[in-house]
């Protein structure tokens, strides 16, 4: 198996089973641990590890973008209950901040691309500031951008941000020299 799916919700893991048996993602080993409690090591001879699972939307849409299985990356939608008006407001301080769970795995392992999305809020902004700071301290080309639902024909106004990070950038490579 090349693909690892992380979702710690017992109903969206089970879901997320069904579509892997149905055919409809690829094939691939459902982790419900926390997070938190994933190892580096856990991650090896893995090609594509989606974090934050939920029922799959980052595989399925790699598989729609013609994104080949044994091309690497990571994905993940980090909890936005800390960053949205739907949340406490408590940010850095809320305990499903995860991003300071996820960013040490993908310094050890260092996969070639990262995507990742979180709300547009304000909030969102920061939490967005603070990973491509971290990306780009471990040397990972960023690029990020707000793309709300109604841009792909959802009916409400869900602002997200998105972003992509590759550790294989040589273009920037080549003007540093």
């Amino acid at each position: 198996m090349s693909v690892y799916y992380n979702e710690n919700d017992p109903h969206a893991a089970a879901w997320l089973r069904e579509l892997i048996q149905a055919g409809e993602l690829p094939d691939g080993e459902v982790d419900t641990r926390s997070i938190v409690d994933v190892r580096s090591n856990d991650l090896a001879g893995f090609r594509q590890c989606h974090f934050f699972a939920g029922i799959g939307g980052w595989a399925y849409a790699l598989r729609l973008a013609g994104w080949p299985l044994d091309r690497e990356c990571w994905t993940g939608s980090c909890p936005c209950q800390p960053w949205s008006v739907a949340g406490k407001g408590k940010g850095v301080n809320d305990s499903r901040h995860l991003w300071p769970t996820w960013f040490p795995l993908i310094r050890e392992r260092r996969p070639r691309t990262v995507f990742g999305e979180q709300t547009a809020s304000a909030d969102g902004r920061y939490w967005l500031d603070l990973v491509l700071s971290h990306m780009e301290g471990i040397d990972y080309a960023l690029g990020a951008f707000d793309l709300p639902a109604p841009s792909v024909g959802a009916p409400h106004g869900r602002p997200r941000l998105w972003f992509v990070a590759d550790a294989e950038h040589t273009e920037r490579r080549a003007l540093r020299g």
